[in-house]
């Protein structure tokens, strides 16, 4: 390309069009980051740059080219027929997914073949209409979806149907009378579609299980974990492989591990906790120098890769965690005995031993299986009490709101909590010193406050209280942290030129400059101020600083959510980035086996690797890894909307009442009001603001009237009426008192 076409000035569009495609055409298999095209062009005014990002942006949208990652591009050569997965919306304006990446393809409902979400189909391209986007129609249902639906049963004299919520259908599911398998009206039911003839508006299902009442705890929180694809039963048959399991606490085992029965041990965790999947030590070997032992239940001893057990913890990946249970990765008999690190019973463990000194230093360090007995079970509440008897609490968690110290349920075993104070005082004072060094590398402080029911005998929430991370948390937090980073850098960090072995990270990528940005607008409108520019660990501090200059204020909650929003999320990758939110190189999860399948995963490659294992298979792995952060993500959900439908059920019972709430969210359906007293979240439609033609501010975050004025801000002090509670839709609906 001749220089003369470089820069702004002689350089036309339309010239820049002609260059892009002949290069495009002459490497119909590269993929061009931005920098290349840049280079390869001749392109070095920021005039220039510019009209390449509009001629690109045409191509785009012509079908072209297709972007790879973010800002990389190649020649696209689409086919006429396609497969991939179908994705059903409610709403009519259904997607296709191509099997081989790409965007996202229109398939209209009058061109759905009544297609399912999740299905594979075949489809054909539709001829392109001048500024339309691309169409496509299905011509063939290749492979059924396993999906299926959780609803209400409505039973008449000769059919059935199922109302169900579900965003992805649009239609309820007839069920013919041989299908209904004895359910009655108002049974909260499973079904799965069996057929959709062409002309028929409906689906045809059959009821694949009844969950019992609706309204009734036990099938509404079982219809929620349904609802996400989560199993609600454990199969008999894993549960009885894992009862034929023994503790093993044989002398020949003790004398192949490290016997750290002797040493004074403890677990601290919430006071409704069965599964103790970590325990601390501690004793000191001279002055100024102590020994921190990290004990994780050692579950790859019981449960070996490819058994029965094995195969379903995987299938789960993880526990999941409603608002009234608990549903376990493993079988009870596993999480809640043999390898759960009860008092006052020996146990074999995988651990992390630290030798270090009163600044934290960690002046040796090894891994090692072991045995252990811990001398004692600690609620936080007992140990935080133990820490601010003493005065050895931070200044704020005297202040804070949160759980009040309650007695230590079910347990009572062990000698007085103040009989350990000068250890746990020790392990406070040394993690205070880690968290102070983690924050000054860059981490991100989130500390959020947490919203917990108290729940009676039949499942109703009684009350709320809000779960605050105090000393005690944080305590076990760092020591946890400390050792998931350590094994995860004894992996990860080798010399130069070496590659090193492949292990599951836990990784955390670095916000969305675009994100960002849009923060740094939104917080200025406060007052504050977010520099966005600068390395990783300058933008850390700039956020941490503006999040320590919010604590306390109206705006705190509200700020803290839309930062959490611009991040990334977390996930598992054997491709390691660093963890942006904790500013560590290398991070993985090591520290709780009984409830996440990765941490299973880390310690058997540990435990290989330790014994001269070749490194494991990346591909099969990285596929674990993304099977893995599916799961967890469904978790969450399924643990907010419990959470959601318990917020419901406690606000069924204040009808009618008044209470102060602040702005929590804004859309152009409405305003999200967060009550403050008890963070339960509702919604004032938009229609029910009547005294003026609201429009949706979507970079401010507000509602602005047209004619007044009048505006709706997040963060904004509002006082509201409970108007509606429909446990059904787990909807709050608010009614602005002015």
């Amino acid at each position: 390309m001749g220089k003369k076409k470089s820069g702004g000035g002689r350089l036309k569009k339309k010239n820049l069009e002609q260059m892009v495609i002949a290069l495009f055409e002459e490497n119909p298999t590269q993929v061009f980051e931005l920098k290349t095209l840049y280079r390869e062009l001749h392109l070095n005014t920021h005039p220039a740059k510019m009209m390449l990002m509009d001629v690109l942006e045409v191509l785009l949208m012509d079908d072209y080219i297709k972007e790879q990652p973010r800002f990389s591009y190649t020649l696209n050569n689409p086919t006429q027929v396609m497969e991939g997965i179908f994705h059903r919306k409610a709403n009519g304006k259904n997607t296709f997914e191509p099997e081989d990446g790409g965007e996202p393809i229109l398939v209209a409902e009058r061109n759905s073949m009544h297609a399912m979400d999740g299905d594979k189909v075949q489809v054909t391209m539709l001829a392109r209409r001048k500024h339309h986007v691309r169409e496509a129609s299905v011509t063939e249902i290749l492979e059924r979806s396993e999906k299926q639906f959780v609803g209400t049963l409505q039973v008449s004299k000769n059919y059935a149907y199922l109302l169900t919520e579900d965003r992805t259908l649009a239609n309820d599911i007839f069920i013919p009378k041989a299908n209904l398998k004895k359910g009655q009206t108002g049974d909260k039911a499973i079904v799965k579609i069996v057929e959709w003839p062409e002309n028929a508006k409906n689906p045809v299902g059959k009821v694949i299980d009844i969950l019992g009442k609706t309204g009734e705890n036990n099938a509404e929180m079982h219809a929620i974990l349904a609802e996400y694809g989560l199993p609600y039963v454990y199969p008999a048959a894993v549960e009885k492989a894992a009862e034929k399991l023994k503790p093993g606490i044989t002398e020949e085992e003790i004398a192949r591990r490290e016997d750290m029965r002797d040493v004074m041990t403890f677990t601290i965790d919430p006071r409704d906790a069965k599964d103790f999947d970590d325990a601390l030590s501690i004793r000191q070997l001279k002055a100024g120098l102590w020994e921190i032992g990290v004990h994780i239940a050692d579950v790859s001893h019981y449960v070996t890769e490819g058994s029965i057990i094995d195969k379903e913890a995987l299938k789960r990946s993880t526990s999941v965690y409603l608002v009234d249970r608990t549903v376990p990765m493993l079988p009870e008999h596993l999480c809640n005995f043999v390898c759960s690190l009860r008092p006052n019973e020996e146990k074999l463990t995988y651990s992390v031993v630290f030798k270090m000194n009163e600044k934290a230093e960690v002046k040796d360090w090894h891994l090692a299986h072991t045995v252990i007995k811990s001398d004692r079970r600690f609620t936080y509440e007992e140990v935080q009490e133990v820490l601010e008897n003493h005065h050895e609490a931070s200044e704020e968690d005297y202040k804070n709101p949160g759980d009040k110290v309650l007695p230590q349920r079910g347990s009572g075993e062990g000698a007085p909590a103040e009989d350990f104070a000068n250890e746990l005082i020790t392990l406070n004072r040394l993690a205070k010193e880690l968290r102070k060094k983690r924050f000054a590398g860059g981490a991100v402080d989130f500390d959020r406050c947490e919203v917990r029911f108290e729940i009676d005998e039949k499942g109703k929430p009684t009350s709320v209280y809000f779960k605050v991370a105090k000393d005690a948390n944080k305590l076990v937090e760092e020591f946890m942290l400390l050792a998931n980073r350590t094994v995860a850098e004894s992996i990860g960090k080798v010399p130069k030129n070496q590659k090193p072995k492949v292990l599951p990270y836990r990784i955390h990528e670095s916000p969305d400059p675009a994100k960002l940005m849009n923060l740094s607008d939104f917080v200025g409108k406060f007052g504050y101020k977010l520099r966005t520019n600068g390395s990783k660990g300058e933008m850390s501090k700039n956020l941490n600083r503006m999040l320590t200059e919010v604590k306390g204020k109206k705006e705190q909650n509200m700020i803290e959510m839309i930062t959490l929003r611009a991040m990334m999320k977390a996930k598992y990758s054997t491709h390691n980035v660093g963890h942006y939110g904790l500013a560590f190189d290398y991070y993985t999860h090591f520290t709780s086996p009984i409830r996440r399948y990765p941490d299973l995963m880390v310690h058997r490659l540990l435990t290989k690797y330790a014994q001269g294992g070749r490194s494991a298979n990346q591909d099969k792995y990285e596929e674990l890894c993304e099977h893995c952060s599916e799961m967890e993500q469904t978790a969450a959900q399924a643990e907010r909307s419990s959470i959601k439908y318990k917020q419901v059920e406690f606000m069924s019972e204040h009808l009618g009442e008044t209470f102060e709430g602040t702005i929590s969210g804004v859309t152009e359906f409405g305003i999200y009001v967060e009550i403050n007293e008890n963070k339960c979240e509702g919604m004032i439609p938009l229609r029910d603001l009547d005294d003026d033609y609201y429009e949706f501010d979507e970079k401010n975050y507000r509602l602005r009237g047209r004619s007044r004025h009048h505006c709706y801000n997040l963060g904004d002090a509002i006082k509201v009426q409970v108007a509606r509670a429909d446990l059904y839709r787990k909807q709050l609906d608010y009614k602005l008192v002015r």
